[in-house]
């Protein structure tokens, strides 16, 4: 079990935010999307999106490392489902290079987020995850605690395919 340290995100973890994500979508997602839409997700895409969450906080990201080397992400803030309280927070995105997969890391930066959400008044925390991603659930169910919410089962396009995403919830306490 190797040591994973958590802090703020900033501009000069942009590249690493971006290369880590494209690199994790690739692995996670290579028998789940087509190949053709997860070539379409490149680093110098992801970096311009990375650098204006990072330049305005939206969403709100921290990063974890080990030693010098950022190695996964988080980002978290107000959910955006409609509907929702204004206590309920949402997990955007999490990624962790696969290098580091199961090894701490990602429950690392749940611990950062969810102590994120509770400075911003959050009281519950819901995610949407890919319901064929097994590892993710896995992960979110048996490490982090939530639960799934069934009646949030959605359908989306990933390029020519749809996929089922379900939404995932629970305390932050």
């Amino acid at each position: 079990m190797s040591s994973y340290s958590v802090r703020p995100a900033t501009a000069r973890d942009a590249k690493a935010i971006a290369e880590i994500h494209v690199a994790t979508w690739h692995a996670a997602y290579q028998d789940l999307m087509p190949e053709d839409f997860l070539q379409k997700a490149t680093v110098e895409k992801r970096l311009a999106f990375w650098r204006e969450a990072i330049e305005y906080s939206e969403p709100q990201l921290l990063v974890a490392t080990n030693g010098d080397e950022v190695i996964g992400f988080v980002g978290f803030d107000r959910s955006r489902d409609a509907g929702t309280k204004s206590t309920t927070g949402e997990i955007w995105a999490m990624y962790v290079a696969p290098a580091h997969w199961g090894k701490g890391a990602g429950l690392a930066l749940w611990d950062g987020a969810r102590e994120g959400l509770k400075e911003e008044g959050c009281t519950q925390v819901t995610l949407w995850v890919l319901l064929r991603n097994e590892r993710a659930l896995r992960f979110y169910e048996q490490a982090a605690g939530f639960k799934r919410e069934m009646p949030s089962l959605k359908t989306v396009a990933f390029g020519s395919v749809k996929l089922e995403e379900i939404r995932l919830k629970r305390a932050v306490d």
